[in-house]
């Protein structure tokens, strides 16, 4: 069960409830959807904010408010959501000061698993009130850090308290700078953590010393499942990464989620990687958008894809196979592959004969459900093949990413908002969260209840 914002009640601007031992405005009084007594956990930050002298935030109150009701329901499992970019408390943020009274009021609740405080202002001082956090509150599971304006030391504490930490198994860090520093200090910690599954560590600016850490340890940790290391800071031209990854993926057969979106990746460095999953037997998920991988690469890929009987969703897009890229793929498909179930080509220059190529595999390729084309080049032809597989049930509206219309007896398509990991960075502000349609990568291999 997830709480967020937008089941908070009133705005930041509305004026603030007091405890209910203290005799209740007027203006309070009148507003329906604020209780006229505080318990628990509201009741707990309120006294907490005025013991401190820290300013009370309403939406924080609020929030409160809801997960004190679900509590009183009986509800178990609790992810308290405390967004800084939802809509229904513009331009509000919890800062490292707010995040200490949080964590004080979180820290012996057993009815909450989750907190979400992502696009926040923690920064350092708020990262070291989370790894108090994680040393004392013994039921957390799921920690969501991501854009906090973190850095390498606050990178640093979090790691170090994970040493001892034996519950939480799913952390995104994404987007806070922690650089090379805080990246040694994570892979250390994997070294000695064996409760964590997920990690994520995209758009940290890690350096290629912690990346190798990184590929160095999973040769010997059996616990982490899903790994996200994007963007990572790199120089030179010889694809170290890839060299020191793929080993990893020899030796590690636990791995389920790999993301290495925007390496650098050649195609070079994508043999490097196919020849290591040509051993592996876990790997569902491989993620290679965002790199410079060409038809010579897609080849490697695609021999790969005539042996190998786990990956399950591939996500290859802003490459650019081409047609000769998507063709090699589209014949291992239609005649080896039977256990691929989605694969995103989105925005890798295919023209309508590399399209149409990859429709027919669809035909007589039964286990492949998830196709994206979005950004390519589409003729009448591909309009008119994917149209097909659209109205005769072969394709799922919902496991692509367009639509096809008809103006003047010519059918074309047009996009949809369906993908891998549409809401990876945001979440829509109405309808559902993490729909499958929106997220399918993590829907058909999924690691942990979350993104």
């Amino acid at each position: 069960m997830e709480l967020s914002q937008k089941q908070a009640g009133p705005a930041s601007g509305s004026p603030l409830p007091a405890p209910s031992r203290t005799p209740t405005p007027a203006w309070a009084a009148a507003d329906d959807s604020v209780s006229a007594s505080i318990g628990g956990l509201q009741e707990y930050y309120y006294d907490l904010c005025m013991e401190k002298s820290q300013e009370i935030k309403p939406f924080i109150l609020q929030i409160l408010q809801e997960v004190d009701k679900e509590i009183e329901k009986g509800s178990v499992g609790i992810t308290l959501n405390i967004a800084g970019n939802s809509r229904s408390v513009s331009g509000e943020r919890v800062t490292g000061e707010d995040f200490w009274i949080l964590c004080r009021v979180l820290k012996n609740n057993s009815y909450i698993n989750g907190l979400d405080v992502r696009y926040n202002l923690l920064s350092d001082v708020g990262a070291y009130y989370a790894a108090k956090l994680l040393q004392k509150q013994h039921n957390l599971i799921y920690l969501n850090l991501m854009f906090n304006d973190i850095g390498p030391e606050g990178g640093e504490l979090i790691a170090k308290a994970l040493h001892k930490n034996r519950t939480l198994k799913h952390l995104r860090m994404t987007g806070n700078k922690i650089e090379n520093k805080g990246g040694m200090f994570f892979a250390a910690m994997l070294q000695i953590n064996s409760s964590l599954e997920k990690l994520d560590l995209g758009d940290c600016d890690l350096g290629m010393q912690s990346v190798i850490a990184f590929a160095t340890v999973l040769t010997q940790n059996q616990t982490i499942k899903g790994l996200n290391l994007n963007r990572p800071i790199l120089y030179g031209e010889q694809e170290e990464s890839t060299v020191h990854l793929g080993h990893m993926l020899k030796e590690n057969q636990c791995l389920v989620e790999l993301h290495m979106c925007k390496h650098d990746i050649k195609n070079c460095g994508m043999k490097q990687l196919c020849d290591a999953l040509h051993l592996n037997r876990s790997l569902q998920y491989l993620d290679v958008s965002c790199n410079k991988i060409t038809q010579d690469g897609m080849k490697c890929l695609a021999d790969v894809l005539k042996s190998n009987t786990t990956l399950e969703v591939i996500d290859l897009s802003f490459n650019r196979m081409e047609n000769a890229g998507a063709n090699y793929l589209s014949d291992a498909l239609a005649s080896h592959n039977r256990t691929l179930k989605a694969l995103s080509v989105v925005s890798n220059n295919i023209e309508g004969k590399g399209l149409v190529a990859l429709s027919q595999s669809m035909k007589t390729n039964p286990t492949l459900s998830h196709i994206y084309i979005w950004g390519n080049k589409f003729d009448e032809a591909t309009c008119v093949a994917y149209s097909d597989l659209i109205h005769t049930g072969r394709l799922k509206s919902d496991n692509t990413d367009v639509e096809p219309f008809v103006v003047d007896g010519h059918v074309y398509l047009a996009e949809v908002s369906n993908g891998l990991k549409r809401h990876y960075y945001w979440t829509p502000g109405y309808g559902e969260a993490c729909s499958p349609s929106s997220n399918a990568g993590f829907s058909l291999a999924p690691v942990g209840q979350h993104l």
